[in-house]
Formats: structure tokens, C-alpha cells, sequence
């Protein structure tokens, strides 16, 4: 659902790109369909697009909002993706003066990567990639400046928008012209792209982790016991306690780490002088207490079931 732009030359280089995004769910089949009449052309607009979806049970979500071009060093990327089940794939194009190179990517690993020094370069849907193609070769001239080609690109940008609702009606624009031969521009791009490449790694092993907590989290919130016997006191030293955990209880901190497994101790604090070895603790109503007299105790622990 996207379309961008790139000239790369010796002048430098100058990408353009909309900023639409749009989310499809219902049946797979009835979303073939839709897609189908989407890339045939037979869709023009945003309405026909959005009553075609309703004709067949589709929910879409469009949004124009989406930042497709990054200046990254001295290059500009420009990035399509598609979220599969269970990765997304990217195809990026980095480009500056004298080269550009084109990476598809699957998650943060590199499935191919190709070079070039000069040209226009188009990413996009069949049927917005042929109306932008019909467009350059009516209006290009090589030999204006960089700014004038990006205005051209949004004028073909929005005459693309006008034609099909997988292309949007807000656009990005962005410039570089550092001074580089084709060698240097290789480099550039080899030592930037390498850099960005660990950039999205090092943010997907981060996302990972976290969504991994985040599961840990839930998980673990559902088995905080809230009712029922968790363990008996086995020490008294003053108003502190020593209670060890039944079969079924163990303790963890905040970050949802074990501090003690069944049968091992963990500490509690009482109010009450009238705690004898072997009172039973339990839980009733959340709050934490001795079975005999409901007299109240403290802990800077969770108390989970297994």
C-alpha cells in the first residue's frame, strides 16, 4: 500500500513517497478478492474502496500518517513492509550521490542485497507502480535540479492518489547531496546500511524480550493467590516471622523472579504477640493473614500457585 519515488544521480539524491497504511481483517478468501480488484485498477477512490470492503465483510482501517522516508547518514531510506504471521518483511532502498543499493529484508535478517550507482527507482503495488511509471516518462527532465524533481514526484505522486486508494494523499520529500564519486558513495552506503541493519536487530531483540515479560507478566498475575492456605510458621524472632510454603505456593518479586520454591522459607512480618510455631498463614478476601485469628501479616513478596 505504498509508493516511493528515488532519483539517484550525480547531483545527489531525492526520494518522495505517501504515507498511507492500511490494515484489512476478515475472511481470507473475501480479502482476495478485495486485493485482487484493489491492483486491477478497478478501484478508484477511497469511498469505492471502503463500500467494496463492506460488500464483502471487511474491516479497513486507512491511515496517512505513516513515515516511509528516514535520513540515515548521508543516505536516504525509503522502506515498504508486509506483516506476515509471524515476521515482517522489508524491501528498502538507501540512496546518495552516485549509488544506491536495495535490501529486502525478513525480520532483521537479510535475505538479498543489490547495488547501483544511478537511476529512478520505483517501489509500489502493480497497478501504482505502472501509473508512475506512465507519469516519469511524460514528465522527467534529467537536467532540472534535485528540487524540481522532487516537486515532480509529488505531482505524480498525487495524480497516482487520485487513480487508486493504496496510494495516499500526504507525502514526504526528502534531499541529500553530500559530494561523493561512485566508490565513496558504495562505502557510504555499505558502513550505513550495516549500522542500520543492527539498529532494527538490536530493537527486535528488545521488542522480543519485552513482549516476552509482557507474557511472563500475565501469566503469572493469573496465578497470584487470592484465597486458600499458603504455608505455617516454622520461626518467630520478634515481629518477624519465618513461614514455610505448602506444595502448592511459591514467592516472587516484582519482576516476576522466584525468591522461594514450595517448601522453602520466605519472610513475614506480624503485629500480633500471639504467634505460635506452626500456625497455618493463609489468604482470605487478598489479604494475608494467620488462619486462628485472622491476625494480619506483611511481606514484600508475591505469593503465586504453581
Amino acid at each position: 500500500m505504498s509508493l516511493i519515488i528515488a532519483y539517484i544521480g550525480k547531483k545527489g539524491c531525492v526520494m518522495a513517497a505517501d504515507k498511507r497504511k492500511i490494515g484489512y481483517f476478515g475472511d481470507k478468501k473475501n480479502l482476495e478478492v478485495l486485493e485482487e480488484e484493489l491492483y486491477s485498477g478497478s478501484i478508484s477512490t477511497d469511498e469505492d474502496f471502503l463500500d467494496r470492503a463492506s460488500e464483502l465483510g471487511i474491516s479497513i482501517k486507512i491511515t496517512d500518517d505513516a513515515s516511509k522516508l528516514k535520513v540515515v547518514g548521508n543516505c536516504i531510506r525509503g522502506e515498504v513492509s508486509t506483516k506476515g504471521t509471524f515476521e515482517t518483511r522489508r524491501r528498502r532502498i538507501y540512496g546518495t550521490t552516485n549509488g544506491y543499493q536495495i535490501v529486502e529484508l525478513l525480520g532483521s535478517e537479510t535475505e538479498s542485497r543489490k547495488a547501483g550507482d544511478k537511476g529512478i527507482i520505483i517501489f509500489g503495488n502493480v497497478i501504482a507502480k505502472k501509473l508512475a511509471e506512465t507519469l516519469i516518462s511524460r514528465k522527467w527532465k534529467s537536467s532540472q535540479s534535485l528540487r524540481y524533481m522532487g516537486e515532480v514526484f509529488e505531482d505524480i505522486l498525487a495524480e497516482v492518489a487520485s487513480k487508486t486508494p493504496t496510494v495516499g494523499k500526504q507525502f514526504d520529500v526528502l534531499v541529500q547531496q553530500p559530494k561523493y564519486n561512485e566508490s565513496e558513495a558504495q562505502r557510504h552506503l555499505n558502513v550505513t546500511i550495516d549500522h542500520d541493519i543492527k539498529v532494527l536487530t538490536k530493537f527486535r531483540q528488545e521488542l522480543t524480550e519485552k513482549l516476552v515479560q509482557q507474557s511472563i507478566a500475565i501469566d503469572m498475575a493469573s496465578k497470584i493467590i487470592e484465597k486458600g492456605e499458603v504455608g505455617r510458621v516454622v520461626s518467630i524472632d520478634g515481629n518477624m516471622l519465618y513461614v514455610q510454603l505448602n506444595d502448592k505456593t511459591q514467592a516472587m518479586d516484582g519482576n516476576w523472579k522466584q525468591l522461594a520454591a514450595p517448601g522453602q522459607n520466605v519472610l513475614m512480618f506480624t503485629e500480633s504477640d500471639n504467634v505460635k510455631i506452626g500456625d497455618k498463614v493463609v489468604i482470605e478476601d487478598e489479604d494475608l493473614c494467620l488462619k486462628k485469628d485472622k491476625s494480619s501479616l506483611k511481606c514484600d513478596i508475591i505469593l503465586c500457585s504453581l
